[in-house]
């Protein structure tokens, strides 16, 4: 499911005080536009409040750029010649860290 532009709206910039105010009508809000909220303590930006499926999705996202990122950089080290077949790999620990069979 999309979750909407990488980007933070400003126009979705409330108090901590406003948001206790308005809980209800927030959450709905928060529901089923499915974007960020930016809540200020003394006018500073302090937290992010998001819906679950909305935190969800961005999760998802963010362990599939980190399995991408990690393919690539295995595909470069093998280019490189820095890769070595599974077995001796596990041989290798075995031995490092003392494991039999």
């Amino acid at each position: 499911m999309p979750i909407g532009s990488l980007r933070i709206d400003l126009r979705e910039v409330r108090s901590v005080t406003e948001f206790q105010r308005n809980l209800k009508d927030y959450v709905g809000r928060l529901k089923q536009k499915k974007t960020p909220l930016v809540l200020t303590v003394n006018g500073r930006a302090e937290l992010v409040v998001q819906n679950a499926e909305s935190y969800q999705a961005l999760l998802d996202r963010l362990e599939r750029a980190e399995t991408l990122a990690a393919i690539r950089q295995g595909m470069e080290e093998f280019k490189r010649g820095e890769a070595f077949p599974l077995e001796n790999a596990a041989e290798k620990l075995r031995r490092k860290h003392g494991f039999s069979r």
